[in-house]
């Protein structure tokens, strides 16, 4: 993963959020996010033996996007889509799980989101606002502070060693 140029103005605002939530108790906090697995994305290094077997590469690099969260208490199902994701659409996956939140984190909890505009879209706030009871405020271009894109990353490396070969094997 590509890691974002960071300005002053940046760095500094991570460290006052991370100074305000040095003491935060994160067992009631579910981290999501979206990712993109790609098909035939070749990024497992291997040692063969002898010839190296040749993989068939498509021009079109097909993908399957997934929302997902995690928490101390367990994970949310992995939602997985095709489309390209707008707020309303956004809003219509986190309405779709909200219940199986409150199922694993009770009536107070709060949700983690980064500072994509769908997420900050006025409909998506106020689906939010309606739903979950405390939405952290997170700093802009702070993805490693994220816990999930570590999960993405366990799970990438896990479906590439699988070596789908269509759409439905990734999925």
């Amino acid at each position: 993963m590509a890691t974002p140029m960071l300005t002053t103005s940046h760095k500094e605002n991570r460290v006052q959020w991370a100074q305000r939530h040095i003491n935060d108790d994160w067992n009631k906090t579910l981290f999501t996010d979206e990712t993109s697995f790609l098909l035939f994305r070749n990024t497992v290094e291997r040692w063969y033996k002898n010839k190296r077997p040749v993989r068939r590469m498509p021009k079109d690099r097909t993908k399957i996007h997934a929302w997902g969260g995690f928490c101390v208490e367990g994970k949310t199902n992995l939602f997985c889509f095709k489309q390209i994701m707008d707020a309303s659409f956004y809003v219509e996956i986190l309405s779709g799980h909200i219940t199986q939140i409150e199922e694993m984190l009770g009536d107070e909890w709060r949700f983690q989101q980064d500072n994509d505009p769908k997420h900050t879209s006025r409909l998506a706030r106020s689906f939010l606002a309606e739903n979950v009871p405390n939405v952290i405020n997170w700093p802009s271009n702070s993805p490693d502070l994220n816990p999930i894109e570590n999960l993405w990353s366990i799970v990438k490396t896990n479906v590439e060693r699988r070596m789908p070969r269509n759409c439905e094997e990734l999925e």
